[in-house]
């Protein structure tokens, strides 16, 4: 990553996806779910204590009958809109994996190149004077320098231990090169991971069994969205309506629906705590910064680069003549 990461913003993820669909907006989603759970809770409250002072048994009943209601409308309403945030920030997490693996090997043997000339200019300035703070500048430089032995691995064969690849070369001299493979789920992948997200999620589940397979069958489910595999996907989803059906959920008392909101919203918080982090790191930012062309913007760095690199090299040039 550059020294020259740009700062991140905080607001909302807004813009078109690069398949076209516009990227869902995750503080909506928080929102509506601390609505939909506050104001059911807030009125069963009031039905409770309605059913208390009446004094009748049978109104009671029909009272805290009523609130468990509403209480299970705000249980249903916060989980759907705690898995629409869920699936929101993971689909953001995997644009930005895929676009961070594309900035690496499109641009690291760049970042690379300059910080090699960095450390060739101020060698060849300490050559010349002599001077013992131009001598620790020198060795700064330097020091800063990836080792090469073993980065082949690290840049994904653009550099090796003698030096750029043929293809990192090629690209530094503006020659046609071949571009790094790209991992991007397809828009029937997409649709296909959102409704297996909406039917098999663990959230869905209140028995801790059940919990577990779904968390089990929802890891395997975003493995092959990141991998933009849409046949096991497709696999995974004739398998998911071919297994057993969900349990049907039992009546559950008012504390117990408490607690489960209690629940989702520490999972939400947790979520917003992820979605804040992807935002304000580097490669969010970028994405941010062109939510539409990600790809031009690699392009305009590149330019930015090779400009940079040309000036050290005719800086290069001057003091070693």
């Amino acid at each position: 990553m550059s020294d020259a990461e740009p700062q991140a913003e905080s607001h909302e993820w807004s813009g078109e996806a690069r398949s076209g669909e516009p990227r869902p907006q995750v503080p909506g989603a928080a929102e509506s779910w601390s609505g939909d759970a506050g104001a059911a809770t807030s009125g069963a409250g009031a039905a409770g204590a309605a059913a208390s002072g009446a004094g009748d048994a049978g109104a009671r009943a029909a009272a805290e009958a009523q609130a468990a209601e509403r209480l299970e409308r705000a249980v249903r309403a916060a989980e759907q809109a705690l898995i629409e945030f869920e699936i929101a920030v993971e689909t953001f997490r995997v644009e930005v994996e895929n676009f961070s693996r594309l900035h690496h090997q499109r641009l690291g043997p760049m970042y690379s190149r300059l910080d090699e000339l960095d450390a060739l200019i101020a060698e060849a300035v300490a050559a010349r004077t002599g001077d013992p703070e131009d001598m620790r500048r020198a060795r700064e430089a330097r020091g800063l320098v990836q080792p090469m032995p073993g980065v082949e691995e690290l840049f994904h064969g653009w550099i090796d231990s003698e030096g750029l690849s043929p293809e990192a070369a090629a690209m530094l001299t503006e020659q046609p090169v071949q571009p790094p493979p790209r991992v991007r789920p397809s828009e029937e992948a997409r649709r296909i991971y959102r409704e297996l997200a909406r039917k098999a999620h663990p959230d869905l589940a209140e028995e801790e069994a059940e919990r577990e397979r779904r968390g089990a069958f929802i890891v395997r489910v975003n493995a092959a969205y990141a991998a933009g595999d849409e046949e096991t996907l497709r696999a995974l989803a004739e398998e998911w309506e071919a297994g057993p059906p969900p349990p049907e959920r039992r009546a559950s008392r008012s504390e117990e629906l408490y607690a489960r909101l209690e629940w989702l919203a520490e999972r939400k918080e947790m979520l917003a705590a992820v979605a804040a982090e992807l935002e304000s790191s580097a490669i969010g930012a970028m994405i941010k910064m062109a939510p539409e062309d990600p790809d031009g913007l690699l392009d305009e760095i590149a330019e930015q680069l090779l400009a940079q690199a040309a000036e050290k090299e005719a800086r290069l040039a001057e003091l070693v003549r």
